[in-house]
């Protein structure tokens, strides 16, 4: 059985920025309905009990993969939010600085990424070998399915800022790139030791 996984904060840290009510919403009705719904899913077929979500978001297809890229999607997002103020430093740093010329520039190129995508989806800060890469993914579709290296996702559902932000994506993705980034986690993938925290076992 998939779990839905504790928040790594109090949903009151993040204050205005997100609001409590947000992520009561998020968290515990968006993504526990992804892990109820895949939970019924696999119980009803013995062939995939005790499967990964990586191994489930590999090979499933239609509602099935909907849910378990969506509880992938979700447990990683979480993961790269922080209610303390945090900038890129060491390798990443350097890399950004190399690629993109600057930290806010790289927020910029994200900002336009994120606020482009037509409908919903999430977009990702991607490592590529040893270049940085970003990449959007329409609805549950993942960096997993397709064998990339996340090292940073943001959600552009709507069901992620519509209490804080109503219809204003841009906003919402200004104030979650400039004020609520753990650039720690991001780091931490480019050693690829973050991503598997958002994997479980069924």
């Amino acid at each position: 059985m998939f779990t839905l996984p504790q928040l790594p904060y109090a949903t009151t840290a993040f204050g205005d920025l997100i609001s409590a009510e947000t992520f009561e919403y998020h968290h515990g009705k968006h993504h526990k309905a992804y892990v109820d719904k895949a939970n019924k899913l696999v119980a009803e077929d013995e062939a995939l009990a005790g499967k990964s979500l990586v191994e489930l978001i590999q090979s499933a297809k239609g509602s099935l993969f909907n849910q378990v890229g969506q509880i992938w999607n979700h447990s990683f997002y979480w993961l790269c939010l922080s209610p303390e103020a945090k900038t890129p430093s060491g390798k990443l740093a350097n890399m950004i600085a190399d690629q993109f010329g600057s930290h806010a520039d790289l927020l910029a190129k994200l900002k336009e990424e994120a606020t482009g995508h037509f409908g919903s989806g999430w977009t990702a800060l991607l490592l590529d070998g040893e270049k940085l890469q970003i990449k959007s993914y329409h609805d549950a579709d993942c960096p997993v399915k397709h064998g990339d290296k996340p090292l940073l996702i943001l959600d552009v559902w709507e069901h992620a800022y519509y209490v804080d932000y109503r219809n204003d994506r841009a906003a919402h993705i200004d104030a979650i790139l400039n004020k609520a980034i753990d650039w720690d986690f991001v780091a931490l993938n480019l050693d690829g030791k973050g991503a598997e925290r958002a994997d479980q076992k069924g």
